[in-house]
């Protein structure tokens, strides 16, 4: 299995910043599609953004523009630059790996592997 460790989440204030990462098990220098999920109780787990191997990106529209996802593949490493935080962005995020998906999609059933989650709290 692939194991993915996310680390990176506290509390900040609303306009502030946070940077996530994710170390995974095995090299992501391959085709996996990686991406960012964030859930709040009673909601369904909600894409955020997702890279490919070639570096395609695909973005949820609530984050587009505040939210950016980078990798260093030297380092087997996820990252979530997040600016701009808002209050509505309070959830617990996922970094999460598809192993059979070269495409960048967001369909949180393709993702095989999760991380076990970092709490992201942001006040106003």
């Amino acid at each position: 299995q692939v194991h993915l460790v996310e680390s990176g989440g506290g509390s900040v204030q609303a306009g502030g910043s946070l940077t996530l990462s994710c170390v995974a098990s095995a090299s992501i220098n391959s085709s996996y599609c990686m991406g960012w999920f964030r859930q709040v109780a009673g909601k369904e787990r909600e894409g955020i953004v997702s890279i490919d191997s070639v570096g395609s990106t695909n973005y949820a529209d609530s984050v587009k523009g505040r939210f950016t996802i980078s990798k260093d593949n030297a380092k087997n490493t996820l990252y979530l630059q997040m600016n701009n935080l808002k209050p509505e962005d309070t959830a617990m995020y996922y970094c999460a790996a598809d192993p059979y998906t070269i495409s960048v999609h967001l369909d949180v059933s393709r993702f095989n592997y999760w991380g076990q989650g970092t709490q992201v709290t942001v006040s106003s």
